[in-house]
């Protein structure tokens, strides 16, 4: 599918709707998606790749089928084993303190981590990190005045997250998965790409809306309405020398 186009939305969307009844489509799909979008930037075969946060591990493993050398960092124990089985090489592992060498990674990638994360600004430091000299760092998430900023309460986040939460609950008859300021925090387009561009070891190359059909990269160029129209903010930064 061709990125951006309509197509290719409305794929994703619908895949999307289908995350709760057929997760493997809907993360298989976003995989290949993903990885077709780091490849515009390096080749993989031989590559060093670290997925951080990647979950029951579908970006790991097409990753490995692009011929790259991937390994998964996963917090949660329950995510690894989503499958009934955790991916081959995974390390349960924090993205706040990875069990690796500074610069030992071609790649760093966290596909919609970032607003599950306190310490988001910490979380990409510990990204920067790992990558090498030039390597790529590719991070996208939902920011919280998205449509989708509250994840399955959305689009009632916009009248409060307790509202929202409660009304989840009384709907559907069980708390939702994220609660707001434990496992989801209300992420911002405008300060993050503040904070990025003020850092002194990294460069972006791409800071975009990554599902838009069309003018993806001008979108978030548009102050108040980026934190609304974006959707999802895909960061390609570039590790300076």
């Amino acid at each position: 599918m061709r990125d951006p186009s309509m197509r290719r939305s409305v794929a994703l969307f619908r895949a999307f709707l289908r995350e709760q009844t057929d997760p493997d489509h809907c993360y298989g799909l976003l995989a290949r998606d993903a990885v077709r979008q780091v490849e515009r930037y390096v080749p993989l075969r031989d590559r060093v790749v670290v997925d951080i946060g990647g979950g029951s591990g579908h970006f790991t493993e097409e990753f490995r089928r692009r011929g790259a050398h991937s390994y998964l960092f996963e917090p949660d124990v329950r995510e690894l084993g989503a499958r009934g089985r955790a991916p081959a090489g995974a390390v349960v592992a924090d993205g706040y303190l990875l069990p690796l060498a500074d610069g030992a990674a071609d790649v760093c990638f966290s596909s919609n981590v970032l607003e599950h994360v306190a310490d988001p600004q910490t979380f990409l430091s510990e990204m920067v990190r790992v990558t090498r000299p030039g390597g790529l760092i590719y991070v996208s998430f939902t920011n919280w005045f998205s449509p989708w900023g509250g994840h399955e309460t959305a689009p009632w986040h916009y009248v409060g997250a307790r509202r929202a939460r409660q009304r989840y609950r009384r709907r559907t008859g069980r708390w939702p998965k994220h609660t707001v300021g434990e496992n989801l925090f209300p992420l911002h387009i405008g300060p993050t790409l503040r904070q990025v561009r003020d850092r002194d070891d990294v460069s972006v190359v791409c800071a975009r809306s990554r599902y838009w059909p069309f003018l993806a990269e001008a979108v978030t160029r548009v102050p108040g309405l980026r934190e609304v129209a974006t959707w999802n903010l895909l960061l390609i930064l570039r590790r300076s020398s």
